[in-house]
């Protein structure tokens, strides 16, 4: 598994963006894919996570109903679109994935992650 995040940028507040993670490789099968976000002197927040096999999703509680996960198997990659922006989602967002892991836990613990892809940055101004 390669990981390539893209699709930051700046946005207003209650605008859209979407971010793309691409695997490279072509190896998403039986991996989960994942985003997650960090703003300096915090740690790693797990923003959401898709399954490759079934397609479950899991969302953060700051993001439910907002942002929605989605993946295109045959292009292998997973898309994360993020609607209603606020200031408070002002992060660099990283793409991860995981094998054998518990989709909620994972977000809680993103140590568990077996790839990351390079992180892109989000900016919502107010």
């Amino acid at each position: 598994v390669q990981l390539q995040a893209s699709g930051g940028g700046l946005v207003q507040a209650g605008g859209s963006l979407r971010l793309s993670c691409a695997d490279s490789r072509r190896t998403f099968s039986n991996n989960a894919v994942g985003w997650f976000r960090q703003v300096p002197g915090k740690e790693r927040e797990g923003v959401s996570c898709i399954s490759s096999s079934d397609g479950r999703t899991v969302y953060g509680d700051s993001v439910k109903g907002r942002f929605t996960i989605s993946s295109d198997n045959a292009k292998n990659t997973v898309y994360l679109q993020m609607n209603s922006l606020k200031p408070e989602d002002t992060a660099v967002y990283y793409c991860a994935a995981v094998r054998g892991r518990l989709l909620s836990l994972w977000m809680l613990a993103p140590h568990w992650s077996d790839h990351w892809g390079q992180g892109t940055q989000v900016t919502v101004s107010s």
